[in-house]
């Protein structure tokens, strides 16, 4: 079972059709008691960054997140992922949950080629780190694949390490990363992202059942 973590900003629908189409158990959850018993979670996000941040400490989610992934994974969507980093300057500075080392910061490419429109939105391929050669998140797909992004903003100052698939937009964009362990977020939406996405999907969902 996936738990669909419900803190008021996210496409939750379209994610619980994807998981529901690979043919994965799923949950749409505000409630904890609810959530603490999914094999793994997602972390979805659209909207503004310390608006998200706002509502997941108001709600205890920002701790309770922090809590699970010590022993189970979680994936984090868009701006999902930003929140795994240690804090974003959208509208100004605002702390994230740190599972990820990094900040994120605004896209900047356009300020040298205005060719480069914000946001960044549609398809872009994914190259592969080496990292992310050993992911078992990227063991389905082609490096070279396509993916769908909408997004603004991208991580920044993280750890080789912890980047697993990248794409170019006038400039790297981060858009799959890992702690290391049990987290990992795409910057990119894995569920508008047909057959590559659901497989990415289809992975994840694997790494969760693998871990019972």
């Amino acid at each position: 079972m996936i738990g669909i973590i419900d803190y008021g900003m996210g496409n939750l629908s379209s994610v619980k059709n994807a998981l529901d189409f690979i043919g994965t158990d799923s949950v749409i959850s505000e409630d904890m008691d609810v959530l603490s018993k999914c094999d793994g979670l997602i972390l979805p996000g659209v909207g503004a960054f310390p608006d998200a941040a706002k509502k997941l400490k108001e709600t205890g989610l920002d701790t309770f997140v922090k809590d699970y992934v010590k022993t189970r994974p979680l994936l984090g969507i868009c701006l999902g992922m930003q929140l795994l980093f240690d804090k974003s300057y959208e509208f100004g500075e605002c702390g994230g949950l740190s599972l990820v080392k990094g900040e994120v910061v605004k896209l900047t490419a356009y300020e040298n080629d205005p060719s480069y429109l914000i946001p960044h939105m549609g398809w872009n391929s994914l190259s592969f780190t080496e990292s992310g050669k050993a992911s078992p998140l990227l063991s389905q797909i082609k490096e070279g694949d396509f993916v769908y992004f909408v997004h603004s903003f991208k991580a920044d100052k993280m750890n080789d390490s912890d980047l697993l698939a990248f794409s170019e937009y006038g400039e790297r964009i981060p858009a799959l990363v890992t702690d290391g362990k049990n987290v990992f977020g795409a910057q990119f939406h894995p569920e508008k992202s047909e057959k590559v996405g659901l497989s990415i999907l289809k992975s994840f969902c694997s790494l969760v059942s693998g871990q019972r």
